[in-house]
């Protein structure tokens, strides 16, 4: 029993210790974060043997539970419902092009440009946003920006910005005043921000997906496919968390010469036990932590237990309500919307 007990305590130790390596550091650092859970869950089966023995070994897994609490608090929060709070809205949604749940003949499902529009955020954020100026029911951006009412941003990342393309868009209700790209790679990954004018205040609002996990959902439906992309699967884990790591780097560098307070929402690609994660943690916080209820999952496929979609924000902006919308499927991402102070603004 001694033996185990060390060897899961040293092995536990490493583990939590990975979301402070990245990946540019050591390679496959991206992936250990992943053991996480069942290390504190390994800690708590021992914890519970050794205590009921009265063995004096208890205070070793007993150490790694309070060392790993924090990501008990990452994973799970029960902060009270609050939709009814005043203050500034926010929304964020990957899309998959508007057209994943039961599209209809022209490859579009209106539905969710409806939801997107009656939902009561005066801000949103829309990734792989789908863009086609020769079909007039396609015409996103004249949908979501309510024919004009509302002011945007759109930065295409493929296709013919004039005709059809997908990139990632920002639509506020409020004047935005600055708008720039901090980075932009030749696929569906990139990050843009506006600086909006609320009142006599000013926020930047930053737009974001990373690098994709690479994840093939649908290899882990049956044991069999799951076997055989097993090491494939493995290797693109370690890419897709190697790129974010430098996406990460290129973001915090603008995110600390912002002169106003900021607000990042977005599809990370980046489960809560990571270094990209806790990298962004240091100037930021996140709302699901503080706001947020139950497990918060957003991915909508057979993975169902990763929150990858975050918002985060200054630590002056309070968040007083952060919702996921588990019940709007026309993604494979579900929204994510969140209500901040409105007291730090000057309407």
């Amino acid at each position: 029993m001694k033996l185990l007990t060390g060897l899961i305590f040293f092995l536990s130790l490493l583990i939590f210790s990975s979301v402070f390596i990245s990946p540019e550091v050591f390679p496959y650092a991206g992936l250990i974060p992943f053991l996480i859970p069942i290390a504190f869950l390994s800690n708590l089966v021992l914890f519970l043997l050794l205590a009921l023995a009265w063995r004096r070994l208890a205070f070793f897994p007993l150490l790694c539970l309070l060392l790993g609490y924090k990501f008990v608090l990452l994973t799970v929060q029960l902060h009270s419902k609050n939709p009814e709070a005043e203050g500034l809205k926010l929304l964020s949604y990957n899309a998959h092009l508007f057209n994943y749940n039961n599209p209809s003949k022209d490859g579009s499902d209106p539905n969710v440009f409806s939801w997107i529009n009656e939902h009561p955020s005066e801000i949103k954020a829309i990734q792989e946003f789908y863009q086609d100026f020769t079909v007039e029911n396609q015409n996103a951006l004249k949908f979501l920006s309510k024919d004009g009412e509302l002011e945007y941003t759109y930065h295409p990342l493929r296709g013919d910005a004039k005709k059809r393309s997908y990139g990632m868009a920002i639509f506020s209700s409020y004047p935005i005043v600055n708008e720039g790209i901090v980075f932009s790679e030749k696929n569906s990954n990139g990050a843009i921000f506006a600086d909006v004018e609320v009142g006599e205040d000013t926020v930047r609002i930053y737009n974001v997906h990373l690098a994709s996990m690479s994840i093939e959902a649908e290899a882990f439906e049956n044991y069999d496919s799951a076997k055989q992309v097993y090491r494939q699967t493995l290797g693109k884990l370690h890419q897709g968390s190697l790129e974010r790591a430098k996406q990460i780097k290129v973001l915090s560098e603008h995110i600390n010469n912002s002169p106003y307070e900021v607000i990042l929402m977005g599809d990370l690609n980046e489960i809560p036990y990571s270094n990209a994660y806790f990298k962004l943690s240091e100037s930021l916080e996140n709302a699901f932590e503080l706001a947020g209820r139950g497990f918060g999952f957003t991915y909508n496929r057979i993975l169902f237990f990763l929150r990858i979609d975050h918002i985060f924000s200054s630590p002056s902006l309070i968040p007083l309500q952060f919702t996921t919308h588990n019940e709007v499927d026309y993604s494979d991402h579900y929204p994510i919307s969140a209500t901040f102070s409105w007291d730090r603004f000057n309407p």
